[in-house]
């Protein structure tokens, strides 16, 4: 298969009978190009459960709210509908992410915690997109294990065989990689350019034209919480940062073991978030 019709695969992954009900609908949901706040509100409404998510998240330590937020509406209200879809979205796929590999869900959460206080660091406007984005940064490969269950278990396997990054093992037997089908997920999720991006490209941050900022952290974010041991992406490696973006976003070695140290008791604290 050429890479259009990967895409084509991965894009129908609401249709696999392995996808839970509940992700099912909230995938058929955001699809929509048309969603407003009120939409998205009265879908959640109506499920205890995923009610029941979005507040635990966003509540937690994780999420920099605790104990502020106390209802969907205020939720949408004040994070607005791109990063709450984001939440859920992150929140209702935990269980797939830990079928396609032990460690992926709190890998995922612990860098979703770094970028937002490296964004934060940066002063960035919108430090909860930035969230969002890590959050989601490695959702292409629960795709690529979901639509392509025996394959990915290759790649899986020649990564750890041969002592490679994931990312290449998947481009040796795919063409394309998990950012690849990460960004096309959100952009079929009618997420904004500014959450596309830096999931598309957190292996190759110089590629964003519209969210290099955002990109290049998710980048760093995703680096360090491998070096730290955090949860498993898919190998033990520690791919390299890019020198120009470490050189640009001037984080400090004070700055790093405070992000870590953040990092590591928010995970803590919010240890039923970890499957």
């Amino acid at each position: 298969m050429n890479a259009q019709q990967i895409r084509a695969q991965i894009e129908e992954i609401d249709s696999l009978p392995t996808i839970p009900p509940l992700v099912r609908k909230l995938l058929m949901t955001i699809d929509s190009p048309t969603l407003s706040l009120t939409d998205m509100g009265n879908f959640v409404a109506k499920d205890q459960a995923l009610t029941a998510r979005l507040l635990k998240m966003v509540n937690s330590p994780i999420y920099g709210f605790p104990g502020r937020i106390s209802s969907v509406s205020q939720a949408l209200i004040l994070l607005g509908l791109n990063v709450v879809k984001g939440i859920l979205l992150g929140v209702s796929v935990f269980e797939l992410m830990e079928k396609t590999m032990v460690g992926l869900w709190e890998h995922s959460l612990s860098t979703a915690v770094v970028a937002r206080g490296i964004a934060i660091k940066q002063e960035l406007n919108d430090p909860e997109e930035v969230m969002v984005s890590a959050l989601l940064h490695d959702i292409g490969k629960v795709a690529m294990k979901a639509k392509f269950f025996t394959k990915y278990g290759e790649a899986l396997s020649m990564a750890e065989g041969e002592g490679m990054l994931i990312k290449d093992a998947e481009e040796k037997i795919f063409a394309i990689n998990h950012a690849d089908a990460g960004g096309w997920l959100c952009q079929k999720w009618n997420f904004p350019t500014n959450l596309v991006e830096p999931v598309a490209y957190h292996h190759k941050p110089s590629l964003a034209k519209h969210a290099l900022h955002q990109a290049e952290i998710v980048h760093v974010a995703d680096i360090l919480v491998r070096a730290r041991g955090f949860g498993f992406p898919g190998d033990r490696l520690i791919p390299a940062v890019s020198p120009e973006v470490w050189e640009k976003l001037l984080l400090s070695e004070s700055d790093v073991r405070d992000l870590l140290s953040d990092m590591e008791n928010a995970i803590q604290e919010a240890a039923d978030l970890v499957v």
